[in-house]
């Protein structure tokens, strides 16, 4: 096994491990590079990658692309995708266990693929948002601006309260300290 191969696996790991239900890589495909997924019975797993860049940017054109074919558990394929530079797709596992991605690069140069994996339990994945769904949004941001202007009102009102005693302080001082001082020259001098 290659040194960047290694580094590729214990990526992979420390992703998945982290991001259970998603994970997304930036690799550099030679000719092949498969990553496999565990994937919960029932779960939506929408998937997408884009070919970046090829080591030499001169001979880049449409036509080429990467393959992307997509296996479950035992080994059945489920997407098949030819000579594509971008795809973005979906399916539901029928299958609880590890499902494989595997890319395949035809072309004598290297690519640069992002790969991004979602597997969960989506309701409602393509609905586009309505009006009703905007309405208990607008009221409770409605609330929350209130609530900010009541307690910015009492910052401020704070803020004012502390200037005024910081002010009045030194003026009570300052006024004792001025009657006591001319109490002090109004008295009798015995010389």
């Amino acid at each position: 096994m290659m040194r960047s191969e290694v580094w590729m696996a214990v990526t992979i790991l420390v992703v998945a491990w982290n991001f259970n239900g998603a994970f997304g890589i930036r690799f550099v495909i030679e000719k092949e590079e498969c990553f496999s997924h565990k994937v919960e019975m029932g779960e939506t797993v929408h998937y997408s990658f884009v070919v970046i860049k090829s080591d030499g940017s001169w001979h880049y054109s449409e036509e080429e692309g990467v393959d992307l074919v997509v296996k479950g558990p035992s080994g059945e394929q489920i997407h098949d995708l030819r000579d594509k530079i971008s795809e973005k797709s979906e399916f539901v596992a029928h299958h609880e266990g590890i499902y494989r991605f595997c890319f395949t690069n035809k072309s004598p140069y290297h690519e640069t693929v992002d790969f991004d994996l979602h597997a969960a339990h989506f309701v409602y994945h393509d609905e586009h948002a309505k009006d009703e769904h905007f309405k208990p949004l607008f009221e409770h941001i409605g609330k929350l601006e209130e609530a900010l202007y009541n307690i910015q009102f009492e910052q401020h009102w704070l803020e004012a309260q502390t200037d005024r005693q910081a002010i009045g302080i030194p003026r009570n001082r300052i006024s004792f300290e001025t009657t006591a001082f001319h109490t002090i020259l109004d008295l009798p001098h015995p010389l």
